[in-house]
């Protein structure tokens, strides 16, 4: 069985067969299922999903590029929703300065990362980062993260394979997807072959982020076998070895999914 970290189920993109899709994942081998907000908005359709489906499990929080929807109140609410049984993470929270250049918008994304990490911290939750022109920054936030004990990944990752082994060295896991597939991955594809498989868990973000050969196409956990496929290879291992230990690298990080 395939243990998929990340996804966005509650997606738009999904309205027209979401309830014949997601029933079909634990027949392919998919199962359980980390389903992510990344607002206040989709952390409540997220919550809502993970009730109706019994594999699928919630991370709540908010995304770097929507901390808007962030203010004391909202935050309280975030809160409360770590204690729930189906909260299995905090995420996706993080930096993204691919879009925000703004010296103020930046000191705001940092601002409500380092309270969402809090968050994590008080409810003993992992943390999924998400990082995006912000690899300074990002590396230094989690330097104390770790020092606080917090876990996570550090999802899509893409930032060079050397800042990959000191977050490794530091206990994070690495998110590889459907971009590792890419013709032009080629620092992913290092990054993969530099740190152990141990550090590994596998994704999707769909319906973002198809692997090839479907890239720009809309993606679902059902594509993940060509991600392990890639893996298998750039690493030399086995397919099953690939699903195995990626599959028990998630159980060791997300600790309220039952086994």
């Amino acid at each position: 069985m395939i243990f998929e970290t990340h996804a966005h189920y509650d997606d738009a993109k999904f309205d027209t067969d979401r309830e014949m899709l997601l029933a079909e994942l634990p027949q392919r081998g998919i199962s359980p299922v980390i389903n992510v907000g990344s607002s206040i908005a989709t952390t409540k359709t997220t919550l809502s999903l993970a009730q109706e489906y019994p594999f699928l499990y919630a991370a709540v929080g908010v995304h770097p590029s929507d901390v808007d929807d962030l203010n004391e109140d909202t935050y309280a609410w975030l809160r409360q929703q770590t204690t729930l049984q189906k909260t299995v993470a905090v995420g996706e929270i993080g930096l993204d300065y691919y879009w925000d250049k703004e010296p103020e918008i930046q000191a705001k994304q940092r601002y409500w990362f380092v309270r969402q990490l809090a968050l994590a911290q008080q409810a003993d939750l992992p943390v999924i980062i998400h990082s995006r022109d912000a690899a300074e920054d990002t590396m230094q936030i989690m330097e104390k993260a770790y020092e606080d004990g917090i876990k996570g990944v550090i999802h899509c990752y893409s930032y060079s394979p050397e800042m990959a082994q000191e977050y490794v060295k530091m206990g994070y896991f690495i998110g590889v997807g459907g971009v590792v597939t890419f013709k032009n991955a080629k620092k992913l594809v290092k990054t993969v072959e530099t740190i152990p498989l141990s550090s590994i868990v596998l994704e999707t973000d769909c319906p973002y982020m198809a692997p090839e050969p479907h890239r720009g196409t809309r993606n679902d956990s059902r594509n993940i076998p060509y991600v392990i496929a890639k893996i298998a290879e750039i690493k030399g291992v086995s397919v099953e070895e690939v699903e195995q230990t990626t599959r028990e690298n998630a159980f060791a990080l997300f600790t309220k999914v039952p086994r």
